[in-house]
């Protein structure tokens, strides 16, 4: 891969220029103050630098920065992310930038963004200055040395790497938990078996609030019922007499208006209906029970079950899910503190 053309316009002090480069090595030389920085400096400005005003030529609106590169099959595939067009034999990139430090990049003539110039920049060229030797001194340079030398293919490694030390870490956190979590456990024990004298079921809290309901007003259930019956049909004055009386007046008239039976029908029918609720509210006399035992029974579970919620502040009908929402708590920290598993997941990477 080469740097085959680079073009300037108003960059710096650099009024035009159009500089291009022949294969193999080429050196650019001159004193100090001669301007091969300058080049430099442009190559920087396309592979994606922060853009400075102070680069645009006195007395310009603008500097034009344009170089053209031979491409790599990296490079190639690179562009077709972004979904530009490659050019098989080379890649022109462009970048211009105002009196106002606001730059706008283009990668064979397709608008880009600073971010995708910096990323083809570390494709095309590598900058060495001065002190670059110093780099050889970093771990992670000599590692990549030694890794390209023997064409040895890091991901694998380096997710294995990745794995170890996550599970390495899981199993530190672990350890140094240890104490925290013996407090957490000791709290949601307590919890809990506070809660087990209690065991409340997921729905019984509206059970026992609707059969509570139901015993401490059933003898005014009981009076509503047997009123009820009397009125249907009490010592043969109720409803259902009367609508025997009116059922018996049309049917001895109905000879004479034929009209007369569909509403003797309508009264048979109802009959049938009352005669329906009559047995329902006969047998809820026959099943109901003031049972005052059953209900102080139901009075010391409500008080209990209000009293540990308040204990936890909770609402009554919270309870239930909490209390087995600190069993699942309790399962999972035991889970976490097994360090003999997390130590075996560690070495199994």
């Amino acid at each position: 891969m080469a740097l085959r053309r680079i073009i300037l316009k108003d960059f710096v002090i650099v009024e035009a220029l159009d500089l291009e480069l022949a294969s193999g090595f080429s050196v650019l030389t001159g004193e100090t103050g001669a301007g091969k920085s300058i080049l430099i400096d442009a190559l920087q400005q396309l592979m994606g630098a922060r853009a400075d005003a102070g680069l645009v030529r006195e007395g310009c609106d603008k500097a034009d920065i344009s170089a053209v590169f031979d491409t790599t099959p990296q490079i190639l595939e690179l562009l077709q992310e972004y979904d530009i067009d490659p050019d098989e034999d080379q890649i022109l990139l462009r970048r211009t930038i105002d009196s106002q430090a606001k730059s706008r990049g283009w990668i064979n003539g397709i608008p880009a963004t600073a971010t995708q110039l910096r990323a083809l920049g570390a494709l095309l060229v590598d900058i060495h200055g001065q002190h670059a030797w110093q780099g050889l001194m970093r771990a992670g340079s000599m590692r990549a040395l030694l890794d390209g030398y023997g064409r040895i293919a890091t991901d694998t490694i380096r997710q294995r790497w990745q794995d170890w030390r996550d599970r390495q870490q899981q199993l530190d956190a672990a350890s140094q938990g240890q104490a925290q979590r013996q407090q957490e456990r000791e709290r949601l024990q307590w919890q809990i078996a506070e809660v087990d004298k209690l065991a409340p079921a997921a729905d019984e809290w509206d059970q026992l609030n609707s059969e509570h309901q139901r015993l401490a007003h059933a003898q005014q259930l009981l009076d509503a019922v047997q009123q009820a019956l009397a009125l249907l049909d009490g010592d043969g004055q109720g409803v259902q007499h009367s609508l025997h009386r009116a059922s018996h007046a049309l049917q001895e008239q109905s000879h004479i208006e034929p009209a007369f039976q569909d509403w003797i029908t309508l009264i048979a029918s109802s009959q049938d209906q009352l005669q329906e609720v009559q047995r329902g509210l006969s047998n809820y006399l026959d099943r109901a029970d003031l049972d005052p035992q059953r209900l102080e029974q139901l009075d010391q579970r409500l008080s209990a079950w209000i009293s540990l919620a308040r204990r936890f502040r909770l609402q009554p009908q919270e309870l239930a899910s909490h209390w087995e929402g600190w069993k699942q708590q309790l399962l999972n920290l035991d889970a976490e503190d097994d360090l003999d598993a997390l130590q075996a997941a560690a070495d199994g990477v």
